[in-house]
C-alpha cells in the first residue's frame, strides 16, 4: 500500500516527537508499506517549504505572505498524492483545525483516499493553559472546526480510551516502541548503598516532578536515618512559567533551595546515546508522569512509560495506563498533589529486584510495526 505520513512541521535531531515519528514511519515500512513522509520546515536560505521523503514539494517563499500561504495552501500535497497513487493518509494533529485544512482532505476523500488523523493526547485543551496567548488563540479556531475535519476522517487514532473524539470513531492504540533503538538497562548497584532515581522529559508541569522533589524534602527532614537518594533529571524545560534563565532549573529552584537539596536533585540538560545510557545505568528505577491530572487527562499511554519497560527499569505514574497498571515492576502514584512518598519507592526498591530482560519481553506486543498495523487494519476492515 502507498501511504503519506502528514506531519505540519518539521524535525529536530534530538526530539522525542521526531523520534517517534520515524519510528511509526519504520513500523509502517516494517509491513510491506511505501510510505511517503510529507512535512514542513524551513529551507537553509529560511524559506518556507513543504517537503516530501526530503525532496522540495513546495516553496511557499519568505515573509508573512510565505506564512499564510503554508498554512492554506495543500493543493501541492493532493497533486502528490494524485501522481504517486496514494491510497491512504495518516496525519498527525497539531491542533490546527482550520476551513482549508477541512477542504484539503475533502478532496483527498473524493479522490477515494482513505485518511485518519492521529491525535497525540487526548483531550488536550487545558494543556494550553500553560502555553503564550498567540498558541491559545490558534486552539479557538481549532474549536471551531475540529468536529468538521473530524468527519473527513475513516476514524480518529488515539492513545487515549476515548471511543469517539469529536464525534468520529477512535482507533485505539499504544504509543509503541522501536527495540533497535533502546538499550536493556544494566545496572550494578553500588557498593555504598546510594538509591539513584532518574526521569526523562521535555519538563512541564504534568510531568509532577515537583511531587518528587518535594517527597524527598520530606523524607529528609523526618527520616531518623535516611538512605542516601538521588533524583536525576534529564531533559530540558519546554513551559515558560517553569524556566528560570536559560538553565534546566524550573520553578523547582527554590523548593530544591528550601528543603537544601542542591546536591540531590542533578539537573542533567538533554542527553542523547551512551551520555543517556550511562545516567540509566546509574540509576535503578524511574519516574513517569506524576501529574497528568494537571492537565485533564486521566486516562493516557505515554511513551515514556513504554521506553522505560523496554529498556526494564522499573517506574512509577500516576496516570491510568492499561498496558502497565497491572505490573509488578510498576508502582502506582496517587494522582494529586501529594508529595511522593520516597519510602514507599525505597520499600519497593529493597523488596524487588527485577530482570530487566522479563521487564522487556512484556512489551513486545507494544513495537510500533504492530501498533501501527492495528490501525491499518481497523480502517481496512470498515470498509
Amino acid at each position: 500500500m502507498k501511504i503519506l505520513f502528514l506531519v505540519y512541521h518539521g524535525f529536530s535531531e534530538h526530539s522525542g516527537i521526531t523520534k517517534k515519528i520515524h519510528y511509526q514511519v519504520k513500523g509502517l515500512r516494517e509491513n510491506g508499506n511505501e510510505v511517503h513522509l510529507c512535512y514542513y520546515d524551513f529551507s537553509s536560505e529560511g524559506h518556507r517549504c513543504r517537503y516530501v521523503n526530503g525532496e522540495l514539494l513546495k516553496d511557499y517563499g519568505t515573509g508573512l505572505l510565505a506564512a499564510l500561504r503554508q498554512r492554506f495552501s495543500y493543493g501541492c500535497i493532493v497533486d502528490y498524492c494524485r501522481e504517486h497513487d496514494v491510497e491512504f493518509v495518516y496525519a498527525r494533529s497539531f491542533q490546527n483545525a482550520q476551513p482549508f485544512l477541512v477542504h484539503f482532505f475533502r478532496r483527498l476523500r473524493r479522490l477515494g483516499i482513505k485518511c485518519v488523523t492521529e491525535i497525540p493526547t487526548y483531550p488536550y485543551d487545558q494543556e494550553f493553559v500553560y502555553f503564550p496567548w498567540k498558541v491559545r488563540a490558534g486552539l479557538l479556531v481549532d474549536k471551531l472546526f475540529r468536529r468538521q475535519l473530524a468527519r473527513q476522517m475513516e476514524a480518529i487514532v488515539t492513545f487515549s480510551d476515548a471511543e469517539q473524539i469529536f464525534g468520529q470513531r477512535t482507533i485505539r492504540i499504544s504509543n509503541g516502541v522501536d527495540f533497535d533503538s533502546i538499550p536493556l538497562h544494566q545496572y550494578q548497584p553500588p557498593h555504598d548503598g546510594t538509591i539513584h532515581l532518574i526521569g526523562v522529559a521535555e519538563v512541564h508541569l504534568w510531568h509532577g516532578y515537583d511531587r518528587l522533589i518535594r517527597g524527598l524534602g520530606e523524607y529528609f527532614r523526618h527520616a531518623s536515618q535516611p538512605a542516601s537518594v538521588y533524583f536525576h533529571i534529564v531533559g530540558g524545560v519546554c513551559t515558560e512559567d517553569m524556566e528560570v534563565g536559560n538553565d534546566y532549573y524550573p520553578s523547582y529552584r527554590s523548593m530544591i533551595e528550601q528543603y537544601g537539596l542542591q546536591d540531590r536533585v542533578i539537573f542533567h540538560g538533554q542527553l542523547f546515546g551512551d551520555a543517556l545510557d550511562q545516567v540509566f545505568n546509574q540509576c535503578c528505577f524511574a519516574i513517569g508522569s506524576l501529574a497528568r491530572h494537571r492537565s485533564g487527562i486521566t486516562v493516557i499511554k505515554t511513551l515514556k512509560n513504554r521506553e522505560y519497560a523496554t529498556r526494564g527499569i522499573p517506574f512509577i505514574y500516576s496516570e491510568q495506563d492499561s498496558d502497565f497498571d497491572h505490573q509488578p515492576y510498576v508502582l502506582k502514584a496517587t494522582s494529586d498533589e501529594s508529595p511522593i512518598a520516597i519510602q514507599e519507592i525505597l520499600n519497593f526498591i529493597y523488596l524487588h529486584h527485577f530482570n530487566p530482560a522479563a521487564i522487556r519481553r512484556t512489551v513486545e506486543h507494544l513495537s510500533w510495526k504492530k501498533q501501527m498495523q492495528q490501525v491499518i487494519d481497523q480502517v481496512y476492515s470498515e470498509s
